[in-house]
């Protein structure tokens, strides 16, 4: 009787796999299942395993199934509309949107987008970009946000310091000028540590100059 009521919540867990709605990579062009299908998955394969441990009949095996893959694919869910209207907005607009993991979502300013060298004040020309992202922001209340500042390697490490914090902390006033609560949102400076291009030419210079923003869950 145990086997029958795991085939059944497993047929369940099947017909959500069946939903599955695909998101193409950004990166690698290749087609993968988005977070809200493995989160009710994963949902569902927990709400089977409560139903069996606590000994119930089938119904109650199902129940807890579909229950569990509800809870899994929300966040997952809010995840993947949030990362596809911020890559319909800034379409274009020399800010990447990557996906990490399943709920986190990275917005990088970077090529120089926003700053000069030597300056933490933001250029007029990357203010239509911000006011497109608060704007997704303000639509997708339930996430927090880390923004964080980087610098290239020129001057001292901390002159460096200083500077990215001061380049956070503008992005991060400025989104919340556009209506972007104020409490979601921290701002950090990591210098010139982390850098993603090389120091040694002045394109990999302006590349390491950007600013990042996490999406994250609220805790």
């Amino acid at each position: 009787m145990r086997l029958k009521k795991v085939v059944v919540a497993l047929g369940l867990i099947s017909l959500v796999g069946c939903q599955a709605t695909q998101r193409q990579n950004a990166t690698t062009g290749e087609y993968e299942t988005n977070s809200a299908t493995k989160g009710a998955v994963i949902g569902a394969i927990a709400g089977t395993a409560v139903g069996i441990a606590s000994g119930g009949d089938s119904r109650g095996i199902l129940i807890g199934a579909a229950s569990g893959a509800a809870l899994g694919g929300g966040v997952g869910y809010y995840f993947d509309q949030q990362e596809k209207a911020l890559r319909q907005e800034l379409l274009n607009s020399g800010v990447q949107v990557e996906r990490v993991g399943d709920n986190q979502l990275l917005l990088r300013l970077e090529n120089g987008i926003g700053f000069d060298s030597s300056s933490h004040a933001l250029n007029s020309s990357i203010h239509n970009t911000l006011r497109g992202v608060a704007r997704i922001l303000v639509e997708y209340p339930d996430t927090s946000l880390v923004i964080e500042g980087y610098t290239d390697s020129t001057g001292s490490a901390q002159y460096n310091q200083e500077l990215s914090e001061k380049r956070a902390e503008q992005v991060r006033s400025f989104l919340i000028s556009q209506n972007v609560a104020a409490g979601r949102a921290v701002a950090r400076g990591n210098g010139e540590r982390f850098p993603i291009c090389s120091n040694s030419t002045p394109e990999g210079r302006q590349c390491n100059r950007r600013v990042e923003i996490k999406i994250l869950p609220l805790k």
